[in-house]
């Protein structure tokens, strides 16, 4: 039997349950939101939420009770500074605990325990409008008093009407001009890339044309190179031909002077 068992020890002993408890109100105050067992939640909201009333009242000695619990100095200038003023209407329940489902493992029971002022999601939905119709007896008040009552609601339910109407139509137009926005962005990417393969076609073509022309080039210096050799051969044979026959001349026999000499001894 549990008779008078109020505390929950978490298989702990009293000076590592303290600590434990201190270092999750410290890091629940902190980030806000934390994620762990739904028996160490249910310990830390009784731990953590007489500090939070404490808060409320920013003396020094309110401040050195936080303290005494937390142990951070940060934490503790936090919660005063900014976490008061968030909690400041709200009398009691300043946590939350979500449960997530069972752990892998130990098939430990999971939750989430979370500050209720800081979840945007829950705080800041819109209270739906309420009609307050109420039938009464005919003697008890005029028809002209709920005529006007019936004429009101009425009104009322056309301008909701009207303006859920005008929301749709803003809705639609943005809608349209963000189909219009892709439309423009994927024709743009599309002509860039027929820009792209026609550049790329037209590089082609010019190393070609280049190409063509280097050999063409080629071809003609060849031509130009025998042209040359073949005229310098012709010439050669030319001079070869043009040069003059040397004629042998016979030197004179010497009886031939002999016979010279005697004429001109006569004479």
């Amino acid at each position: 039997m549990r008779h008078g068992n109020k505390v929950n020890h978490l298989g702990r002993k009293t000076g590592h349950l303290k600590a434990m408890l201190s270092n999750m109100a410290c890091s629940l105050l902190e980030h806000k939101r934390i994620t762990t067992t739904l028996a160490k939640a249910k310990s830390l909201r009784v731990f953590v939420e007489p500090i939070l009333t404490k808060s409320k009242n920013d003396t020094t000695h309110s401040r050195r009770l936080v303290f005494s619990h937390l142990q951070n100095k940060e934490v503790v200038t936090e919660l005063f500074r900014d976490i008061a003023l968030k909690i400041a209407t709200r009398n009691g329940g300043y946590t939350r605990i979500i449960r997530t489902g069972f752990r892998l493992g130990d098939n430990a029971e999971m939750c989430i325990i979370e500050l209720v002022d800081y979840n945007d999601i829950y705080t800041n939905e819109k209270a739906k409008k309420t009609t307050r119709r109420s039938r009464r007896g005919g003697g008890a008040t005029t028809p002209s008093v709920s005529g006007e009552t019936d004429v009101e609601d009425v009104v009322s339910d056309e301008v909701v009407a009207e303006d859920t109407v005008v929301q749709d139509a803003i809705v639609e137009d943005v809608v349209s001009e963000e189909v219009v926005v892709e439309e423009t962005v994927v024709e743009e990417a599309v002509v860039e890339e027929v820009v792209t393969e026609e550049v790329v076609a037209e590089e082609v073509v010019a190393e070609e044309v280049v190409t063509e022309e280097v050999v063409s080039e080629e071809v003609v210096a060849e031509e130009v190179v025998t042209e040359e050799v073949v005229s310098e051969e012709v010439v050669v044979e030319e001079a070869v031909s043009e040069e003059p026959v040397i004629e042998e001349t016979t030197p004179e026999t010497p009886a031939e002077d002999s016979t010279e000499e005697e004429k001109k001894e006569e004479n």
